[in-house]
């Protein structure tokens, strides 16, 4: 949805400056840096409730910020309504027709702020402006409220969110339900009453149910947090509920359940194989439309003829790409689409269900080009001890026929997430560089049932490393990559599995690159946010019980066993990670030094988890660059 927004002369320098001269064996050119990580033009296009304006994240000073305009206003008519230059905005939704809700934080410190931007008087309001606190969206009450929001705060006890209802115009707050310690979630009907709780004790997870906001809450169900029973949304009624349940199956699947007794009415949807992941709700028919689900790519199952047709309108328009609808106005016959696949990085398009055209609204990244980007191909393999191993292999555009690439082997955070068939920048780069790039789901990845992510157990550095481990070989043994030749690169638990893989597999990786990766089992726990502190004794399941687990935790912890490591190692950390603690590179980074091993070690103390501000993503993935070129390239 880009609409034209930069000039034709800025175009022309830009597709100057993408390439060094055209390769003529088949191969890409290499392809700026900042081509891949810099802030796109426009992203997060929102219809407002009537369909009149259109609003969209563009960058000011680098950073990306709140835009608006006429919907079908000329492209030089975006007004811009924010002015931060710190940090970027990641996304933003209506609240009525005139008020736009972002949240942002500060410095990577992941205490996230509700903020309003009020169309009319160009006010800005941060909306919870508390220090430590961290304000999230319940429910916007969009059809029953013009100003007003209910929003989760931990204001009153780092530990716990309480419920608040807010006014978006004036900032008053009202507390809407106190948490007496226990509650980790809550459910609205569509009333935007809140009809259902769920507590834990770390462990066990209870739901509750009222059947107005007046009752009290009657304890349903109890169940542990091996098992899975996510009330997602009321049907239209507002008496029974769609949820996401595996209580009977190996995979979680749609079920309309009753919410007084957690009786399942009927199963909506199901697969086997997968875990069903999401499920959407149109409020103008009142019914559920959709859900989808991830086996190699992204699927999704209609329930409903509109929308189903709607979708298909759009697939034969764009042709085998991924197609998501990322807003809608009120009457749901306008929408915004975004459309991508693994070699295109995403465009925007405005869908008019009634006249069923779909109008080009922007490139995002107008220096992309999608032919110069490389597959990427799902896989399978054999674990040592017989599990299934999906994941995905990119190779160097045009030489996918040679032999010893060398290869970047890339485990995903987490653990407890997945890799996905898409467009990744990270892979794309990598791959630009001459890298085949392996992404393995290792067990413990979420979306293949609940026996496959139990297999994760107290299995860090363990049979989770094996998985990856396998992996290499298993390419190895395809002669398609140069066993000497080989690096692993992760962030946060994909750091862990770096820092793991060097430790106890010495002699597989030539090198490897460490991103806000934990390193230190014990002190991992030690430090975790407080409002992650309830789930402690689960983590104790999940990862290691730091007394019953001792020898275990100590062995699999790299820092504590740094004395194995062979390969050369660069660390990235911001500075204000709430998660992964600066301490867990440090430590690492020191253990190394004081065996007299220079460790590349790059800070910055303006990140969190993770680097946003683009000058910043510019330097780690220069660093880096060099680094792999230093241990591999060759």
């Amino acid at each position: 949805m880009r609409m034209l927004l930069i000039m034709a002369l800025a175009i022309s320098l830009a597709s100057c400056s993408n390439f060094k001269s055209k390769p003529t064996d088949g191969t890409a050119p290499e392809i700026s840096l900042k081509n891949f990580f810099k802030n796109p033009e426009v992203r997060a296009f929102r219809i407002s409730p009537n369909g009149k304006k259109i609003a969209a994240l563009m960058p000011y000073r680098n950073r990306m910020n709140v835009h608006v305009k006429d919907i079908h206003g000329s492209n030089s008519n975006w007004k811009r309504l924010t002015h931060i230059t710190d940090r970027d905005i990641r996304n933003l939704f209506w609240k009525g027709n005139d008020s736009i809700i972002y949240s942002r934080d500060f410095g990577g410190d992941e205490n996230f702020h509700v903020f309003s931007v009020n169309l009319k008087t160009n006010d800005t309001k941060d909306l919870t402006p508390f220090k430590d606190t961290i304000g999230r969206v319940l429910s916007t009450l969009q059809d029953i409220s013009a100003n007003e929001m209910l929003i989760t705060m931990n204001k009153r006890d780092k530990r716990i969110f309480d419920v608040y209802r807010l006014n978006v115009i004036t900032g008053e707050l009202k507390l809407e339900l106190k948490n007496p310690g226990n509650y980790s979630s809550y459910i609205t009907d569509h009333k935007g009453h809140i009809r259902m709780v769920i507590t834990t004790d770390g462990v066990n997870n209870t739901l509750f149910y009222r059947k107005n906001n007046g009752a009290k809450f009657k304890k349903v169900i109890t169940t542990n947090f091996k098992q899975s029973l996510s009330p997602v949304f009321f049907d239209s009624k507002n008496k029974y509920v769609y949820a996401l349940s595996n209580l009977k199956s190996n995979t979680s699947r749609v079920v309309l359940m009753n919410p007084a007794n957690a009786k399942v009415i009927r199963t909506v949807f199901t697969n086997k194989n997968y875990d069903i992941t999401g499920i959407n709700y149109s409020k103008k028919f009142k019914k559920i439309v959709s859900s989808s689900f991830v086996d190699t790519k992204y699927r999704v199952k209609f329930f409903d003829k509109y929308y189903s047709d709607l979708y298909k309108n759009i697939k034969k328009q764009v042709g085998d790409q991924q197609v998501y609808l990322t807003s809608s106005n009120k009457d749901e016959n306008v929408f915004t689409v975004y459309v991508t696949s693994d070699r295109q990085r995403g465009l925007y398009y405005m869908y008019d269900a009634k006249t069923k055209k779909l109008d080009f609204l922007a490139n995002p990244t107008p220096w992309h080009e999608d032919n110069e980007m490389a597959t990427m191909k799902p896989i399978k393999f054999k674990s040592r001890d017989g599990l299934t191993i999906e994941g995905y292999l990119t190779i160097p555009k045009g030489m996918e026929n040679r032999r010893g690439l060398p290869l970047v082997v890339n485990p995903h955070g987490g653990p407890w997430a997945r890799d996905v068939w898409g467009y990744n920048p990270e892979v794309q780069f990598l791959a630009n560089r001459g890298y085949a790039v392996l992404q393995i789901n290792f067990r413990g990845s979420t979306g293949f049932g609940r026996r496959f992510w139990k297999a994760s157990f107290k299995q860090w550095g363990n049979k989770m490393q094996n998985d990856i481990t396998d992996g290499v070989n298993w390419i190895i043994n395809q002669g398609v990559v140069d066993k000497n030749r080989i690096c692993i690169y992760g962030a946060s638990y994909g750091g862990y599995a770096t820092l793991a893989g060097l430790t106890y597999t010495p002699d597989l990786y030539k090198c490897g690159v460490d991103y806000v990766g934990v390193s230190n089992l014990f002190t991992f726990m030690d430090t975790i946010p407080p409002y992650w502190k309830k789930y402690l004794e689960m983590l104790h399941v999940m990862v290691g019980h730091p007394e019953k687990d001792k020898k275990m935790m100590t062995k699999y912890s790299p820092s504590l066993n740094v004395d194995k490591i062979k390969a050369a190692l660069f660390v990235a950390q911001g500075a204000k990670d709430p998660r992964v603690k600066k301490s867990e590179s440090d430590q690492m980074v020191k253990a190394l030094k004081d065996r007299g091993i220079d460790v590349p070690y790059l800070v910055k103390d303006n990140e969190g988890h993770g680097f946003s501000n683009q000058e910043n993503r510019f330097e780690f993935y220069s660093k880096m660059e060099k680094f792999l070129d230093k241990h591999i390239k060759i």
